[in-house]
């Protein structure tokens, strides 16, 4: 089960003055049977500047691995600890299939869900220890380590005893020619 995430969103009245809008969990979640832990997403905007007018829930959408377009996705990831045994049966482009990113899993690669998105990440481990996987090497990371990830081949692997969570801001991006690889 996915831990509640409370989150208090502000706005304005009529007369202009700031208020609070929305106070409760937020409910788009996504968990599946493909894929151990779960996604909780908080936030998004679909623009660049982004709007922080109006009252709508910008998080109620169909869950999507990657921003829309000049858009950012806010959300919190869950890893519970990994099982060798039930890892080498998941498959990874079933779960990524799932939320529309099929496309986005590296075949063959040493871990069922290592993929790459066109976004840039900003991480924040909030709770527990998990290994960043890249294609050659892998980085320990821990509560409180921040990781930026840029446009790279990456799985998460939780080879530890308890679950990990990490907030994940995925900015939409190009590459260094101002061009998105799949297009």
């Amino acid at each position: 089960m996915v831990k509640p995430i409370r989150r208090v969103v502000t706005g304005h009245d009529a007369d202009g003055k700031a208020v609070i809008i929305m106070d409760s969990d937020a409910t788009n979640i996504v968990t599946s049977e493909h894929r151990p832990g779960g996604r909780t997403n908080l936030w998004r905007t679909t623009s660049m500047p982004a709007c922080y007018g109006g009252d709508k829930d910008e998080a109620d959408a169909q869950f999507d691995v990657e921003p829309p377009a000049n858009g950012v996705n806010f959300r919190i990831s869950e890893f519970p600890p990994e099982n060798p045994e039930v890892m080498a049966k998941l498959d990874g482009t079933k779960a990524f299939g799932e939320v529309g990113a099929a496309h986005r899993v590296v075949q063959g690669a040493r871990h069922p869900f290592m993929h790459r998105t066109e976004t840039v990440d900003y991480g924040i481990v909030l709770e527990g220890e998990i290994d960043m996987l890249m294609d050659d090497e892998d980085v320990h990371l821990k509560t409180g380590d921040i990781i930026i990830q840029r446009g790279t081949n990456h799985a998460w692997a939780n080879r530890y005893d308890k679950l990990c969570r990490i907030a994940f801001i995925l900015i939409d991006g190009v590459d260094e020619d101002g061009k998105k690889r799949d297009g």
